[in-house]
């Protein structure tokens, strides 16, 4: 049987970054949605046509919109064995749509991953973020500082804060994820299948953690 793993966690736990370590460590696939829309949209299919109709009107995209491009995507050959999900489910209804979906490829979540940390860190992290204006280089001012404040060392473009890092849209954007996310993350620990994880560790002591927690989940 197909083995998925649906990864949960806010902004700024890291979550993306430890999806791809475990998917390459366990050799499953990653499917991240955001990357998945991204991919729809730009490629102009009919998914990606259906869903930028709702994203242009300041809309949520439908369920059975999303559910669609991760049924597509899991008819690829790289997820015979299995996926992470990165991204999907985000309620518990489509996480019953999910398990339904999963049916029809042989495959069942196995384990639930929820990379946690305090507000105060996940704050610090997103808002501490500063982007190269010319390329989009990502800098960190307590992480990974430019060599001269304020300029890009790989272009010399100056640096800047994006609306979606800066303090007070970054709070309301954790805010609003722990308080959508709660039922699901409720919906995941009653059926025995939710692992929390540490994230306000290292990044390779969250992965160590993370692979320990669901090394004997992948077969």
């Amino acid at each position: 049987m197909a083995t998925f793993i649906v990864l949960l966690g806010p902004p700024g736990v890291g979550k993306g970054t430890q999806a791809k370590i475990l998917a390459d460590t366990k050799k499953l696939a990653h499917i991240s949605s955001g990357d998945l829309f991204r991919e729809n949209i730009k490629n102009q299919t009919e998914l990606g046509k259906h869903a930028k109709s709702f994203i242009d009107k300041g809309e949520l995209v439908p369920d059975d919109v999303t559910i669609n491009m991760i049924r597509e995507r899991l008819n690829r050959p790289d997820c015979e064995i299995g996926a992470i999900l990165d991204g999907f489910p985000r309620n518990p209804a489509q996480a019953v749509a999910l398990e339904k979906m999963l049916a029809e490829f042989n495959g069942q979540v196995k384990a639930v991953p929820y990379i946690t940390a305090p507000e105060s860190v996940l704050v610090e992290r997103i808002s501490g973020r500063w982007t190269c204006r010319a390329n989009g280089h990502i800098y960190h001012q307590m992480f990974n500082p430019p060599k001269q404040t304020g300029v890009c060392d790989l272009d010399g473009s100056d640096l800047y804060q994006r609306e979606d890092d800066k303090v007070e849209t970054v709070t309301k954007r954790i805010r609003v994820y722990l308080e959508q996310t709660i039922p699901l993350v409720e919906y995941y620990r009653k059926s025995g299948k939710l692992i929390e994880v540490n994230g306000a560790q290292a990044v390779e002591q969250v992965s160590l953690d993370l692979c320990s927690a669901v090394k004997n989940i992948i077969l």
